[in-house]
Parts: structure tokens; C-alpha cells; sequence
């Protein structure tokens, strides 16, 4: 039998041929694959940071913020809430003495989820000093209808109540009138 020559160039092409098709194949599948694993837009925009005008809030009042789906409450402290939030350290479960008056870093402002830390209730702000029907000394802050907890303006958890522990405070900070949720 004879011996027929191989073609050497034409096995080459082949070769490269095929390693290229081979290959957007493969890069063909593993960058849409890729790409799921990267979030959507819609998911970096719950998780982004939220800025609010502090200068839009009077003493006293509440404003309600909403950051990754949960309720954050702001509360513009008044001097008379300021003042009797060192008096409450002895009816508190934690007194948070190291976080600050108003546990964060400007102590006219109170930054806390505005969930329960009991079964995630929604407190209701109540910032009223005079007597509720929960509490002969009221001096204002948070109550929570669902199960009886109480909460002071800074959000710390008063004692003998369902909630365990104080209202959480979210990562943030100031930069003059803004503030920042979700940046520390």
C-alpha cells in the first residue's frame, strides 16, 4: 500500500480553526453566565445610600426614610428631650452610654430603624412628655402597639418590656444639613 503524503498546512488550519470556534464557544456561554452573577441595577439601588435635608425638619419632628426596604426614623431631638434623655439611663435595659446621648454623632438628631427588636413590629412615635396610658412618667420616644415595648427618643430599649434590645442604629453621618444612611 502506498504511503500517502500528509498535508501538514492543511492539518494546521483545521487546528486553528477549530481551537477558535472552540473558543467563542465557550466565551459564547461564560460571559452571559458571568454576568447573572453580577446584581441588577434595581438591586445596587436598594442597597445604595440615602441622603436626606436635615434643614427640612423642625425640632420635635419625626421624618420617615425608607433604606434597603426598612423604615428609618429621624428625629430632631428638642433641648428638653436632650436634657431628659440622661435621666431615663435608670428605667433603660442599655443604656448605650458609649454611643452618645442621641447614639450617634450629632446629638440633635436620633438616627434608628424604625423596627421593633421584638417580633418587627412598627413603634409609633410618640414625642409627648405627659403621662400615656403606658407609662405615668412619660418623657417621649417610641411604643410599640403590638406587644407593650418602649423605647426613649435615642431608641433604647426601657426595661421589663417584650423588646430586648435597643432600636438598631443604621451606618451613617452627617455632612452639614445632609444626612447620610448607609455610610459611616
Amino acid at each position: 500500500m502506498p504511503k500517502e503524503k500528509v498535508n501538514n498546512t492543511r492539518r494546521k488550519a483545521l487546528q486553528i480553526t477549530s481551537s477558535v470556534v472552540g473558543a467563542v464557544t465557550v466565551a459564547g456561554f461564560a460571559v452571559p453566565f458571568l454576568s447573572a452573577w453580577q446584581p441588577s441595577e434595581r438591586a445596587k439601588a436598594l442597597g445604595a445610600s440615602v441622603k436626606y435635608d436635615l434643614s427640612k425638619l423642625e425640632p420635635g419632628a419625626m421624618a420617615v426614610v425608607e433604606w434597603r426596604r426598612t423604615p428609618i426614623f429621624i428625629v430632631h431631638q428638642t433641648t428638653e428631650a436632650i436634657k431628659n434623655l440622661p435621666s431615663l439611663n435608670q428605667k433603660v435595659a442599655n443604656p448605650a452610654l458609649e454611643e452618645g446621648v442621641s447614639r450617634t454623632t450629632n446629638e440633635k438628631f436620633s438616627v434608628v430603624k424604625g423596627v421593633c427588636t421584638h417580633l418587627s413590629c412598627a413603634p409609633k412615635y410618640h414625642p409627648e412628655i405627659e403621662p400615656k396610658a403606658w407609662d405615668e412618667d412619660w418623657k417621649g420616644g417610641f411604643f410599640c402597639p403590638c406587644h407593650g415595648s418602649k423605647f426613649d427618643l435615642a431608641g433604647r430599649v426601657y426595661k421589663n418590656v417584650p423588646a430586648p434590645t435597643n432600636l438598631e442604629v443604621p451606618p451613617h453621618s452627617f455632612q452639614g444639613d445632609t444626612l447620610i444612611i448607609g455610610e459611616a
